[in-house]
């Protein structure tokens, strides 16, 4: 079992945008299963009524399955250093499915699969459960690895430093 610290290690996501809490099982290019409890704590909670619907929104149930899915592409050549090496990039995310809404107090079980892996660009696929029942299915999500000089100015101090032609 992996938790936060570790996790910190091996993706640049900090609070309140780390939302993975921990890895169950990882079978490196291959699968991996993860956690996440939603609590009624969440940043995305703190202006909601109490007689509000609490479900949990859908971005930020996508956002925490791809977390995990990039935990799985990048867990052998790890980056937190969102300044440094390679970056991780979505490229694409389709044939997501959701079955019904999440609410606080429930814990998000993201089980991800390796479909297709080339060079810098993974394709991955699955589902996140909660009590045992399926709440969303992704069928493809694709990352790519890039090294960010590729993307333009390297931030310096919290600024990007401009570049004359």
């Amino acid at each position: 079992m992996i938790g936060v610290d570790a996790i910190k290690r091996i993706i640049p996501h900090r609070h309140p945008i780390l939302l993975v809490d921990r890895v169950l099982s990882v079978e490196p290019g291959v699968r991996l299963t993860a956690l996440k409890a939603v609590t009624a704590a969440e940043p995305c909670y703190a202006d909601v009524p109490d007689d509000a619907d609490h479900a949990y929104p859908s971005s930020l149930l996508i956002e925490s399955w791809a977390q995990s899915a990039v935990l799985l592409a990048v867990w052998e050549q790890p980056n937190p250093d969102v300044l440094a090496g390679k970056v991780e990039l979505a490229g694409a995310i389709n044939d997501i499915r959701f079955e019904r809404p999440v609410h606080p107090g429930e814990v998000l079980r993201h089980e991800v699969r390796m479909v297709r892996a080339v060079a810098d660009t993974a394709i991955l696929a699955g589902e996140t459960t909660a009590d045992g029942a399926t709440v969303m299915s992704v069928g493809h999500f694709v990352v790519a690895l890039r090294p960010i000089e590729a993307l333009g100015p390297v931030p310096q101090n919290g600024r990007v430093k401009e570049t004359t032609a």
